[in-house]
C-alpha cells in the first residue's frame, strides 16, 4: 500500500470537528445535528487513519487527548450498543413501517463501526489512554462484552459472516432485513477490533484508575476470556472445499502458504495482551488464580511453540512463567481496603429510558427514518464531500471486495466510483437497491463540479 498523500481534513477543520464533539441521548440519535456529528467523526477516523499509515502528525488524536474528547467517543459508541438492543429491534418488528432509504438507519450502525475504529487507532498512544480517565471502566465493559459475544458465537457457529455466494439471494430481501445483515458483518469487524482495544487498556494499565485492573482480572476475567479466544481463532475459518481464510482489512482472504506458520497481526494483538496482562507486577497478587482459572492458563503452554517463540520473543519470559505455574499454587489474591469504582454510562442509559424503548422507536421512525428528498440528497453532499475516491484509494487493501458477495473485485460502479464488484451479475443484483444512492451521489457531485468550474 502507498502512502496517502492527501488530508481529508485540514489541522484546523480537526480542532474544531474535535471541540464540537458532544454527548447525545439515544432519543436524540439520527437527528440532524446527530448526523452532522457523525460527519464530523467519520472525517476524523478516516484522517486519524491516513495519520498512522503515513506515520506523520497525528493531530487528531492530539486535539482527542487535548479538549478530552476520548470520554465522549466512549459515551457514543455505547449509546448506540444500547440503542442497537434496545430500539432497532422494535423497528425491524414494525410490519408497516415504510421509508425511503435505509441510508439514516444504516449510518447509525456503522457510527459504532466507525468510532471503534477511531478508538482503536488513537488508544495505541499512552497519553489517549490515559485520558479516557474514569470512562475506561466503560470501555473495558463494552470490549469484554463484545470480546465474549465473539467467542459464544463462534462456538455456536453463529457468528462468522460468510460469503453471500453461500447465502439465499438477498434480491427479495426487505431494506431492513439487509441492514440487519450489514449490522451483524459489522459485528463480526468491531469485535475483532475490540481485541486492540483491550490489548491497549491492558498495555497502560499503569495510567488507569486501579478498578480497571481489578475488574479487568476477577470481575470480567479476561486472561481466560483471552485464553478461550486463543482456541477458537475466529479471525480463521475453513472453507466447505477445505481453504483455510484469514479475516484481512475487513474482509476474507485465502491464506497462503507461507502463512501458515506466520503470525497474523491479531494473533499477534493476543499474545501481547496475554503477554502484558499476566507478567504484569500487580496481576499475580490481585488474580485469584483457582483450579479453574490455573488450568486455563496452563493451556497457553501447549501454543508456545518454537516457531512463535521465535517471532514474538517476548513470550520466553511468558513460557518460564507458565512453568512456574505448573510447579506451584498461587496464594489468594490479596484483598486491597479500596471503594471499587463502576462504570455507568451504560446503566444510565437503561435507567432513564425504562419503559421508554416504544415510544423512542415511534419518535425516531416519524422524525428521523423517514427523511425528505432535501435531506436525503444533504446527507449526499456531506458523503460526496467525505469519501474523496483519491483519498479512500489509500485505505482500500491491496484487493478490493465485492460488495454483494465479498468476492475479489476489479471493477466498480462506473457512475458514482463508490461500489466494488467481481462481475456483472453481482452488479446487476444489486442496482435495484444501489440506484437511488448513486444518483444521489452522482448529482451532487455534478454541482459540486460545476461550483468548482
Amino acid at each position: 500500500m502507498e502512502a496517502a498523500t492527501e488530508s481529508v481534513i485540514t489541522l484546523g477543520e480537526a480542532e474544531g470537528y474535535v471541540q464540537s464533539l458532544e454527548p447525545f441521548p439515544i432519543l436524540e440519535i439520527a437527528s440532524p445535528r446527530w448526523m452532522i456529528q457523525h460527519t464530523y467523526i467519520e472525517k476524523l477516523n478516516i484522517e486519524a487513519i491516513l495519520q498512522a499509515i503515513n506515520k506523520g502528525d497525528e493531530f487528531v488524536k492530539e486535539f482527542l487527548v487535548t479538549y478530552e474528547k476520548t470520554c465522549v467517543l466512549v459515551h457514543e459508541v455505547l449509546a448506540i450498543e444500547v440503542w442497537k438492543r434496545k430500539i432497532f429491534p422494535i423497528i425491524c418488528r414494525v410490519k408497516d413501517f415504510e421509508t425511503k432509504a435505509t441510508f439514516p438507519i444504516y449510518m447509525v450502525i456503522r457510527h459504532e463501526a466507525t468510532i471503534v475504529n477511531l478508538l482503536e487507532t488513537v488508544l495505541y498512544h499512552k497519553d489517549a489512554v490515559g485520558s479516557l480517565d474514569d470512562q475506561a471502566l466503560d470501555l473495558l465493559d463494552y470490549a469484554h462484552g463484545k470480546v465474549t459475544m465473539l467467542v459464544a458465537r463462534h462456538q455456536q457457529g453463529q457468528f462468522q459472516p460468510e460469503n453471500a455466494r453461500d447465502k439465499p439471494s438477498p434480491i427479495h430481501a426487505s431494506s431492513l432485513e439487509e441492514v440487519k445483515q450489514q449490522s451483524d458483518d459489522l459485528e463480526f469487524n468491531i469485535s475483532l477490533k475490540c481485541v486492540s482495544i483491550l490489548r491497549y487498556l491492558i498495555d497502560y494499565l499503569d495510567s488507569l484508575p486501579l478498578s480497571v485492573h481489578t475488574r479487568m482480572l476477577n470481575t470480567h476475567n479476561v486472561p481466560v476470556l483471552l485464553v478461550q479466544l486463543l482456541n477458537n481463532c475466529p479471525w480463521i475459518r475453513t472453507t466447505k472445499d477445505g481453504a483455510v481464510e484469514l479475516y484481512v482489512d475487513n474482509g476474507w482472504r485465502a491464506r497462503s502458504s507461507d502463512e501458515v506458520f506466520k503470525l497474523s497481526k491479531l494473533d499477534g494483538q493476543l499474545w501481547i495482551a496475554i503477554y502484558s496482562l499476566l507478567l504484569h507486577k500487580d496481576s499475580l497478587r490481585k488474580y485469584d488464580c483457582n483450579a479453574y482459572n490455573k488450568g486455563q492458563l496452563l493451556k497457553l503452554r501447549g501454543f508456545l511453540t518454537e516457531v512463535l517463540v521465535d517471532q514474538l520473543p517476548c513470550l520466553m519470559d511468558l513460557q518460564k512463567f507458565l512453568n512456574h505455574l505448573a510447579m506451584v499454587d498461587p496464594a489468594p489474591p490479596k484483598k486491597d481496603l479500596i471503594i471499587e469504582q463502576i462504570p455507568e454510562i451504560r446503566e444510565k442509559f437503561l435507567r432513564e429510558n425504562e419503559d421508554k424503548w416504544k415510544a423512542i422507536a415511534k419518535y425516531q421512525m416519524k422524525n428521523a427514518f423517514t427523511p425528505s428528498e432535501t435531506e436525503l440528497r444533504q446527507q449526499a453532499q456531506r458523503w460526496v464531500e467525505m469519501y474523496k475516491s483519491d483519498v479512500m484509494e489509500a485505505l482500500l487493501p491491496e484487493e478490493a471486495r465485492c460488495c454483494v458477495c465479498g468476492a475479489t473485485a476489479k471493477k466498480r460502479c462506473s457512475r458514482c466510483r463508490n461500489e466494488w464488484y467481481c462481475r456483472r451479475e453481482c452488479q446487476v443484483q444489486h442496482w435495484p437497491k444501489h440506484k437511488n444512492v448513486c444518483s444521489l451521489l452522482v448529482e451532487e457531485l455534478s454541482k459540486k463540479l460545476t461550483l468548482a468550474e
